[in-house]
């Protein structure tokens, strides 16, 4: 089913591939068939577009395999029905297709890629104490609200940053401490600006100096005088938390600048991907990123990156974040045998949900969080995408200091 509003961008291929109805569809159609209605709530459209559709096409193919695969099979079958909405990067937008999704009955809601998109959609959602997965959006803050319907599968800020600060303290230590400083550039949103901070101030325990932070809009058509700046306070390290656009263009910009660094070593950066890596091969060699990604030595992992790139798709984290986020709801309703608030939030409450490739153990909750998650160190080496950090996950070492131009 598809939100029709001005708010709902789609198109037809799309919804084609979520199996959605719309809200034109024939009342006897309906009922034909029992569903579980999801809320699936991106932004589709906008700046942050891209990343969006990722979190969507994660979520269209877990309700295609869910279904598939008989559906919940203690509700007698029932299907996973998507009703689909485009947040358009604006939280006012992400709560009211909260209200309008939820008055269409919505079971459960997953979205909505970024922070205050998530931290809108879930506020919205908890008046209805309809359970939310969060796919995408990192900010502590979304489950420390004591919002009782809101889970979070993936890691937040703290758990990312808390792995962050290692991963680089012991690749920068193997390699004899080439560095010794760096600049933040950052996103001047929720996300960006937290993530900054919390960078910062981890930074001194590991021994690196931080010269300074530079923040920046969404979007960002021009990145010269950052760059400038950057290249004036000469640091060893840049470290980039920002999306998919600003973080291609500022890389290309340092290249283009002949800044000369130990590492670039973004902490979520949004695009650091397996798209900026083809289209960009040799700005993106080397390049390093502190985030999430699959267990590449879990086999079902490789399965599920050639179903996504067979289907004409890039790999990105933001796919087993769309998909894993609609698995932990069928999971709970599998469960409780109930799509019912109260049965389906304590479902959650007391998940040990491990039907997944993620480089996690079972899950465990608290106050909505999922302890056992973690983000890893990537590298892009000879186009692809690798792990370097933990050893437990690595696919390759790091390239560290990256070699001189």
């Amino acid at each position: 089913m598809t939100i029709r509003t001005p708010f709902a961008g789609l198109t037809r291929r799309t919804a084609l591939a979520a199996g959605a109805a719309t809200l034109a569809a024939p009342l006897v159609a309906r009922a034909q068939a029992a569903s579980v209605k999801v809320g699936v709530i991106h932004p589709v459209t906008g700046a942050l577009a891209f990343s969006g559709t990722q979190c969507r096409l994660g979520a269209t193919m877990a309700i295609a395999d869910i279904n598939a695969s008989g559906g919940i099979k203690s509700m007698g079958g029932a299907k996973l029905e998507a009703l689909l909405g485009d947040a358009q990067g604006r939280a006012e937008i992400a709560a009211s297709l909260v209200d309008q999704m939820a008055e269409a009955g919505a079971s459960g809601f997953t979205g909505c890629f970024a922070s205050p998109l998530g931290l809108a959609a879930t506020t919205a959602a908890a008046k209805y104490n309809i359970p939310f997965s969060i796919d995408s959006g990192i900010v502590d803050s979304i489950t420390t609200r004591g919002l009782k319907n809101v889970f979070r599968f993936f890691p937040n800020l703290s758990m990312t940053i808390g792995g962050a600060m290692p991963a680089l303290d012991s690749i920068n230590k193997k390699a004899g401490s080439p560095a010794k400083s760096a600049v933040i550039v950052h996103e001047d949103g929720e996300f960006g600006t937290n993530t900054a901070k919390a960078q910062a101030a981890a930074l001194g325990s590991i021994g690196i100096e931080v010269k300074e932070l530079l923040p920046h809009a969404t979007p960002t058509r021009d990145f010269t005088n950052i760059v400038l700046r950057i290249k004036s306070l000469k640091p060893d390290l840049v470290m980039i938390s920002n999306y998919q656009n600003e973080y291609g263009l500022l890389a290309r910009t340092l290249v283009q600048q002949r800044v000369d660094l130990v590492a670039t070593y973004s902490v979520l950066g949004g695009g650091f991907n397996l798209k900026f890596a083809k289209e960009a091969p040799t700005v993106a060699e080397n390049m390093m990123d502190f985030n999430h990604w699959y267990n590449v030595k879990d086999p079902r992992s490789a399965v599920f990156r050639k179903k996504v790139e067979d289907s004409g798709n890039f790999m990105t984290f933001e796919v087993p974040f769309g998909y894993f986020a609609i698995k932990l709801l069928a999971d709970a309703w599998e469960r409780a045998g109930s799509t019912d608030k109260e049965k389906t939030i304590a479902a959650l409450e007391s998940s040990t949900f491990s039907d997944h490739f993620m480089p996690y153990g079972p899950t465990k909750f608290v106050n909505g969080q999922n302890q056992a998650a973690q983000a890893v160190a990537l590298q892009f080496q000879k186009g692809d995408m690798e792990v370097v950090w933990p050893d437990a996950f690595a696919s390759k070492p790091p390239v560290f200091p990256r070699p001189k131009a």
